[in-house]
């Protein structure tokens, strides 16, 4: 579960509600430092800070925080006062819990996130105050802690036939956010079944309006007369996955018309290709599921350059 889906359960259901984020981390964690959950009430939550260790404990004393109106620290593991709940890993676990939190500015926070802006949120842990910055990155000073919010990887998925809708599916039902651009209508028609944005190609041209970042995947499930052309368009991004199905034959032949095209030799590093992990694969269901499996390697990459955790992967 994202964090960001913790703030808009919160934000949907304010009344009562209790946000709770890990503050400190001693040894090994389930969730690194600045992990969120929102508590409702003594069973319902939205997101987790452990492997279900904590969570029925962490509703109780979020009620007690309500009750009291102001933050309440929790400490769970090595160095808690609760020896009846040990955490399997062998670490320490720090929460607060900040009751009826800051609504304008989570809102202001989640736009933020859909607009696939970076932001820092900044809590005061003795006062429950917070405030918004546009730059940082997680750390804690005492008795505050700042929590760096990044846009979600995103997965682009340009092409047409059942390999784009298969692929598309199975990055929907990971979680992941993900766009279908295509000139065929089949290919729409299904991704906007699937409830996925799309978008019509009307040229071989890569789009000018796409939003496109280093936290964005591209990958081409396309006939390899459309490629060059989209491809030489990605490389002209920030995206830190580029990739094209296709056999090793295909992938010379791509190199070669981009290289005429101008491409360099170092631009042409960033593409993968063929993409998955399973070779000649034929059909769309293994094929999604080896595209897939393949782009957490570069998934792995851009979390470690940004000082992410892997537990975003799922």
């Amino acid at each position: 579960m994202k964090d960001i889906n913790a703030i808009r359960a919160l934000l949907s259901r304010p009344q009562g509600a209790v946000l709770a984020v890990i503050v400190a981390v001693d040894g090994p964690s389930y969730r690194p430092v600045g992990a969120m959950m929102a508590i409702f009430g003594k069973t319902d939550c939205v997101g987790s800070l452990s492997s279900g260790c904590v969570e029925a404990d962490l509703s109780l004393h979020a009620q007690a925080a309500l009750n009291q109106g102001k933050p309440i620290v929790v400490r769970y593991g090595k160095g808690s006062q609760f020896i009846d709940i040990q955490l399997p890993c062998g670490g320490g676990l720090e929460i607060v819990l900040l009751p009826e939190p800051d609504l304008a500015l989570l809102a202001l926070l989640d736009l933020n996130e859909k607009k696939r802006k970076r932001c820092t949120l900044e809590i005061d842990i003795e006062s429950g105050k917070m405030a918004l910055r546009s730059d940082g990155h997680t750390h804690r000073i005492a008795s505050k802690i700042s929590v760096e919010i990044v846009p979600e990887i995103c997965f682009f998925a340009f092409g047409k036939g059942p390999e784009v809708n298969m692929f598309v599916s199975l990055v929907i039902a990971a979680g992941y956010p993900a766009v279908v651009l295509s000139p065929d209508d089949e290919t729409i028609a299904i991704a906007d079944k699937q409830r996925c944005p799309t978008m019509r190609l009307t040229s071989k041209s890569f789009p000018d309006d796409l939003t496109i970042d280093d936290r964005s995947a591209i990958i081409l499930f396309f006939h390899h007369d459309w490629e060059p052309e989209l491809l030489c368009g990605s490389l002209k991004t920030s995206a830190f996955y580029i990739g094209a199905q296709g056999s090793l034959h295909a992938r010379e032949t791509r190199l070669a018309a981009m290289r005429e095209m101008g491409v360099s030799d170092d631009e042409l590093q960033r593409l993968h290709g063929p993409v998955g992990l399973i070779p000649s694969v034929k059909d769309p269901a293994t094929l999604a599921i080896s595209v897939l499996a393949d782009s957490p390697v570069s998934v792995s990459t851009v979390l470690l350059r940004h000082n992410l955790p892997a537990y975003e992967l799922g």
